[in-house]
């Protein structure tokens, strides 16, 4: 019998979604399918989800959408745009009656239209407004292929082995998340800016060692102020975006979950670049991380570069609606120009 993994936890008897999760669980049953987390209660981690992943033959999200719930719902979108290949021919459904998952699709939609997300987000994750209407689509979805990514592999998985230590006037290290997609020249060079100012101010540059877009800029503007530069990657999308030149230390893990998880280890500030998918992922890991209390994200600033257009529309205004209302007021500060990112992070760093 095929696994179906469900996400959302009923909050007691008065819940809204207990009806709904209810009937869900009775259809899935009946048509066939065994259900893992069907009380809500298994816990997910950076460490195990590529094991859920593995185990499952199936995704359901359902109403109530958390910080937890679109963690998991991005991080599966991911595993599509990157040819995880424990995804392939594995669906993903988001029942959305109460439409408490809109501002998250929201987002989606607004990363589309600026280029950082190249497909469809409905092609990859299916909506459904009842529990019926979810499994009619699991039974059209069951045993296809999944929807063409339109990425292939351009690069070989050439792992470098350099290892050299942070310098001694190392005042802590920066982690920039941002989009590998992304080429435009005023972000490129914004990117690049960056880098250039961690170097200056004795600051590490982590980063998800790409070699292309914004991510690529921010190392290579690191090194080429003869910055210190670390990042990590995984073999499959080491094969998609290739890996950049100079870094000073490289940490290979074998999904991008733990590739999150060292990067988050290994760094003392956290800056959230224009991005696409993966960006909000990694933005989502640390919020819930700082909800949970947990020892690695003490201490641990983390800014989000709200960069403006011509018309002062800020490129994360969609996201920063989204998190506001389910975050505490010190989560994250939000930083308008280039300049106003390292003062709200060194200000911050423990060791500055």
């Amino acid at each position: 019998m095929p696994n179906v993994r469900l996400s959302g936890t009923i909050l007691g008897a008065d819940d809204p979604a207990r009806s709904t999760r209810a009937l869900l669980l009775y259809l899935l049953y009946e048509s066939g399918w065994n259900i893992y987390n069907s009380n809500g209660d298994q816990r997910i981690t950076l460490a195990n989800i590529e094991e859920k992943i593995i185990e499952s033959d199936a995704f359901v999200f359902t109403p109530g959408a958390t910080l937890e719930d679109m963690f998991k719902a991005v991080s599966v979108f991911v595993g599509y745009q990157t040819l995880d290949r424990f995804l392939a021919g594995k669906p993903t459904i988001i029942l959305n009656s109460d439409q408490s998952w809109d501002p998250f699709f929201k987002v989606l939609i607004h990363l589309e239209k600026m280029g950082t997300i190249k497909q469809d987000h409905s092609e990859f994750m299916l909506k459904a407004d009842s529990p019926e209407s979810v499994i009619r689509l699991l039974e059209q979805t069951r045993g296809k292929s999944t929807p063409d990514a339109h990425r292939k592999r351009e690069f070989e998985a050439n792992i470098p082995t350099t290892n050299t230590p942070p310098p001694s006037d190392n005042r802590g290290n920066v982690c920039v998340f941002c989009s590998a997609s992304l080429e435009d020249p005023d972000y490129i060079s914004d990117g690049e800016a960056l880098g250039r100012q961690l170097a200056e101010n004795n600051l590490g540059c982590v980063s998800g060692a790409g070699k292309s877009g914004i991510m690529g800029a921010v190392v290579r503007g690191s090194v080429e102020a003869g910055g210190w530069t670390a990042g990590s990657n995984v073999p499959h999308i080491i094969e998609l975006e290739g890996l950049p030149e100079g870094l000073s230390q490289f940490w290979l893990r074998e999904d991008i979950y733990t590739r999150m998880e060292v990067m988050i280890e290994k760094s003392d500030a956290f800056v959230i670049f224009p991005g696409g998918a993966g960006t909000i992922q990694e933005l989502l890991a640390l919020l819930i991380f700082k909800h949970q209390g947990h020892p690695v994200m003490k201490d641990k600033p983390v800014v989000v570069f709200n960069r403006r257009d011509p018309d002062g529309n800020g490129f994360w205004d969609p996201l920063i609606e989204l998190i506001e209302g389910l975050c505490e007021g010190d989560d994250f500060e939000v930083a308008t120009t280039l300049d106003d990112i390292l003062p709200a992070v060194t200000q911050h760093l423990t060791t500055a």
